[in-house]
């Protein structure tokens, strides 16, 4: 679980296919607080740590940890897109959060780390010192987006300001771009989208008629 409340940002240092895709990821969290079978979201994806470790040769200091991503998570998220479509390559930047723990300060919303679709960047404007970003969203995942509510993209806690059909915005502000990888994103990439777990049980509950 987690808080959509970016605490690093990661780069990837390598990406194979060993069955699984697999991902070596620099971080400035420390290896030793990092324990093998440890979830950490990485641009919105829960992943589980498989090992952790300390850089030798050209870059000693960097420190990183390994995962292994399901077909599953390739198919549903920005993985496995084209680069210029924001899709995974030896050099992104990533979004990195460690799991939530019992008395941490809820800084964000609820975020379990289960990416369901994409959204593509359509518009970036501007407003002062902050950024208005337009997305749009998988036409099954615009009706639990609502103004005011939160979203999830790229791993970070957002709230929407405006929805019209599969279109909707969000404000980031300068902490954020600073702190995250919303600084370098473009128009056209397309981010890992995950709806609030809130409105996806009002849907479920509805739809059995509990509404």
């Amino acid at each position: 679980m987690f808080t959509g409340i970016i605490t690093d940002s990661g780069e990837i240092l390598a990406l194979e296919q060993r069955g699984d895709l697999w991902a070596r990821i620099g971080t400035r969290y420390e290896p030793a607080g990092i324990d093998i079978g440890a979830s950490i979201a990485c641009n919105g994806i829960c992943l589980t740590v498989i090992a952790r470790g300390t850089g030798t040769g050209a870059d000693p200091l960097r420190n990183w940890f390994d995962v292994q991503i399901s077909a599953e998570s390739v198919a549903r998220t920005n993985v496995g897109l084209d680069p210029d479509r924001g899709g995974w390559v030896t050099g992104k930047l990533l979004n990195l959060e460690r799991a939530l723990k019992v008395g941490d300060e809820l800084g964000g919303h609820i975020v379990s780390g289960h990416v369901d679709g994409v959204a593509q960047i359509v518009a970036m404007q501007d407003e002062g010192s902050s950024t208005r970003f337009s997305f749009r969203a998988p036409e099954a995942l615009a009706g639990f987006i609502a103004p005011k509510g939160s979203v999830a993209l790229n791993g970070t806690s957002l709230t929407v300001n405006e929805v019209e059909g599969t279109t909707f915005g969000v404000n980031i502000i300068p902490h954020t771009k600073a702190v995250t990888t919303w600084g370098q994103a473009q128009v056209g990439e397309s981010v890992n989208i995950e709806i609030d777990t809130l409105a996806r049980y009002v849907a479920r509950l509805r739809e059995w008629g509990g509404a």
